[in-house]
């Protein structure tokens, strides 16, 4: 043999360790039992490849404890074809955490506390969602109002969000799109 074929610099060889390899189909395999508590219709906007949405499915039915270890074993197996990102972004929506969704609901509480402290601010939020209730958004805002003054519960401060969240949609998550189930499987 030549020393050529071992000179080029393009030729570069990464190495992976054994024990780099299983944490990364443990960390693999975890990701995967975490999605088994999820509904199906939840699994169903991750797009995942058949056998993995079956495998998950399957889990949720077993009761037996080594068939639940083994079954938790092939969805490690299976998600090592999957693509982690969007599955991770779905659970820290879940959790709370996501940038996006704390950003939504930020956007959201600014909106109410702009419409409670400035009238004009009605007019601006009607422009730009048409079909906006006007009635009920100023029945909120007054009822939330009065329950300032009188210091009683929140519950118009909390309807008026609710109402918010009805005309501001959440952005989605990417990877993902809404993939129609039948409950009856």
């Amino acid at each position: 043999m030549s020393n050529e074929q071992f000179d080029n610099p393009d030729d570069e060889i990464i190495y992976v360790s054994k024990s780099e390899m299983k944490r990364d189909m443990t960390a693999l395999q975890e990701l995967g039992e975490k999605l088994i508590p999820l509904d199906k219709k939840l699994l169903a906007t991750l797009n995942l490849p058949e056998k993995l949405f079956d495998a998950l499915i399957e889990a949720k039915r077993l009761t037996a404890h080594g068939a639940i270890s083994r079954q938790k074993q092939y969805i490690g197996k299976l998600m090592r074809g999957v693509d982690p990102a969007p599955i991770h972004e779905l659970l820290d929506k879940i959790a709370g955490v996501s940038d996006r969704h704390s950003a939504w609901l930020h956007k959201l509480e600014r909106l109410r506390e702009s419409l409670l402290s400035d009238p004009k601010a009605i007019e601006g939020f009607v422009a730009e969602y048409a079909e906006a209730d006007v009635q009920r958004l100023r029945q909120l805002i007054r009822n939330t109002q009065k329950e300032r003054e009188q210091n009683k519960p929140p519950k118009s401060y909390r309807e008026l969000f609710q109402l918010l969240k009805e005309y501001i949609p959440e952005p989605p998550i990417a990877g993902t799109t809404v993939a129609e189930t039948n409950d009856d499987e």
